[in-house]
């Protein structure tokens, strides 16, 4: 009889419990039994977790949550040497008065301009072909054409518009004597009005947009292969 009891109220209590998951609206999901055991709450990096739904948390507002990796910390890159090489972290450091100038900060800083040191720094580690043009013209349209301007003349629509100025035009012979080591380290770190462009791109786009650079400096270069600096290209 006990035994039987017992049987009867497990029925009982999973007929509840089915009965309990039902609703007259369609569009319920119903009630969710233990729903940690297979849907994991998930960190969003960009969220403000010091107001979440509606609910203020004083303790988390001035709390960052998307945290930069350790100094120095290389993501995986794949199995290919050149590639690994080149995204390798930049062996060049900014200079100590960045850190007023540039925002740059928590890494090592250099006491010389290793700008003018990146002068012998003259090979572009990416081949040349089409493709890399191809590439290299996307992103300049995106992250340097609103000040350098489509032809690369310093006239883009932030300068006629006269929000910036003093934007240096590429086909000018001083700008066209700066190495590729030089042009690198300028987008990467940033020089004079303009910022770092370090966390918007990585070294390969960085070394992909110098490549554009030089075809708008340099007549046919696409068609050259050249990836080291030459004096004898002709415009």
């Amino acid at each position: 009889m006990k035994k039987f009891l017992i049987n009867w109220f497990a029925v009982l209590a999973t007929g509840l419990m089915l009965m309990s998951s039902c609703t007259s609206d369609p569009n319920s999901p119903g009630f969710e039994y233990m729903p940690d055991m297979y849907r994991s709450p998930a960190i969003e990096a960009y969220v403000d977790y010091g107001e979440v739904r509606g609910r203020i948390d004083e303790a988390k507002k001035v709390k960052l949550t998307a945290l930069t990796p350790p100094l120095f910390t290389v993501p995986y890159y794949g199995t290919d040497s050149n590639h690994v090489k080149m995204m390798l972290p930049y062996h060049r450091f900014a200079n100590v008065n960045m850190k007023n100038t540039h925002g740059v900060y928590n890494e090592r800083l250099s006491s010389e301009d290793e700008y003018y040191l990146a002068v012998s720094d003259v090979v572009n580690p990416i081949p040349l072909n089409d493709k890399v043009i191809e590439d290299g013209k996307k992103l300049y349209a995106s992250m340097c054409q609103h000040c350098h301007g489509e032809k690369g003349d310093g006239n883009g629509p932030m300068v006629t518009s006269g929000a910036y100025s003093g934007v240096p035009n590429y086909k000018e012979e001083a700008r066209m004597k700066l190495s590729n080591g030089q042009m690198f380290y300028s987008i990467y770190y940033g020089k004079g009005m303009m910022g770092a462009h370090r966390s918007l791109l990585n070294k390969k786009e960085i070394w992909t947009l110098v490549h554009y650079v030089r075809s708008i400096q340099y007549k046919d270069y696409a068609k050259s292969g050249m990836v080291s600096d030459s004096t004898t290209q002709k415009k």
